[in-house]
């Protein structure tokens, strides 16, 4: 006859020691944070991505307002959260704001998701 093997239960002795530093420091969070809060509308998303598509690589305000079928103001909030988060550059020309990427962000946003 073989004898059956007992289980043993786990002990706090088996179990490993919990890291001394979270893998993602308060303000790297607090950064992502604000990336990812600002891309989880989709009204930003869709401005991000009519202004990724313009040809000549800008939007000015006045034309972004139309095409989401939102008041000028609630864009221009928007896209200051675009900003904000650094997604988007604004420039000001005369009573207009124009808009463009700032370069290399999506792929910096595409970085974050990757090392969470």
């Amino acid at each position: 006859m073989t004898a059956t093997p007992t289980l043993q239960s786990a002990t706090a002795d088996d179990c490993c020691e919990p890291s001394i530093q979270p893998a993602l420091g308060a303000e790297d969070a607090k950064r992502k944070a604000m990336v990812f809060k600002a891309l989880a509308d989709p009204n930003r998303l869709r401005l991000l991505s009519m202004v990724k598509a313009e040809a000549s690589g800008e939007s000015c305000v006045c034309d972004l307002t139309e095409p989401l079928g939102l008041g000028q103001p609630t864009v221009s909030h928007h896209l200051k959260i675009l900003v904000d988060a650094g997604l988007l550059h604004r420039e000001k020309r005369g009573t207009w704001a124009y808009y463009s990427l700032v370069p290399g962000a999506l792929d910096d946003v595409a970085g974050m998701v990757a090392k969470l």
